[in-house]
């Protein structure tokens, strides 16, 4: 709104981001230009409005971290086939620290032409035609892991999720490209940049593998479960939390 002296331009916004931004007015210098008032006012806004996001949209610079796990047959992401898709969302609790609050899983149907490598189905121990999978076509299974995502995104004021996973880079790649060959515009996920637990679980715990760098951190590890995306995502999201949190208590 532009300064002219009155109180005018305070009705076309709510009354308690008013008071924000007519402080801010009042001490601008004379000359400060449009674009700058309006930082100072959103600024403003953010600080004094009883509807300031909740914590965790400044945690990670407007980013929610949804943990991603995928089961494939293969590592090429554009040709092999995406088996099973898996998705814990979090949250700040109560007292500040980060934690799981919910799961997402599907069981997915191999697209049309998709390989299927053998020794990778032997090393998961999937059945990719099993008819007590109940897996989904793709398209309908990543509608069932990313509108939670988009939803949790918009409920918790963030901008965007980001994936967390071990070896994210993995598990994004399949993501993507399943979601190019479903031609999915609206991917929650930001389409490059994750957050590593290979790396932090090797600066916090000195271990890089999975299984071993949740012993180190003080959780059960379930051998049987393990290479489910389901068990996979769920003990990479306690792993992730342990983290960031004892940093957060180390460096408050």
């Amino acid at each position: 709104p532009e300064s002219n002296g009155s109180d005018a331009w305070a009705a076309k916004v709510p009354a308690r981001q008013a008071k924000a931004i007519k402080r801010f007015q009042m001490t601008a210098l004379p000359g400060v230009d449009r674009f700058t008032f309006m930082l100072w006012f959103r600024y403003a806004v953010t600080m004094s409005d009883d509807t300031t996001p909740p914590k965790i949209a400044n945690r990670f610079r407007g980013f929610l971290p949804g943990v991603v796990d995928v089961e494939t047959a293969g590592f090429n992401p554009k040709r092999d086939v995406l088996l099973e898709i898996a998705a814990v969302i979090l949250e700040l609790g109560d007292d500040g620290r980060l934690q799981p609050l919910e799961t997402h899983a599907c069981h997915v149907e191999p697209f049309p032409g998709a390989n299927l490598d053998e020794k990778s189905l032997e090393f998961t121990g999937i059945d990719p035609y099993h008819p007590f999978r109940f897996a989904k076509p793709e398209h309908e299974a990543l509608r069932q892991i990313f509108q939670p995502v988009r939803r949790a995104v918009k409920e918790s004021a963030c901008t965007r999720a980001i994936l967390v996973g071990h070896n994210p880079s993995f598990d994004l790649s399949f993501v993507n490209a399943a979601s190019g060959r479903c031609k999915i515009k609206r991917n929650p996920f930001h389409p490059f940049s994750s957050f590593d637990t290979v790396t932090l679980a090797g600066l916090a715990f000195g271990q890089t593998v999975l299984a071993r760098a949740a012993i180190a951190a003080g959780m059960e590890w379930n051998q049987e479960q393990a290479h489910s995306a389901k068990y996979d995502a769920e003990r990479t999201a306690e792993l992730f939390c342990t983290i960031v949190n004892r940093w957060d208590a180390s460096t408050a």
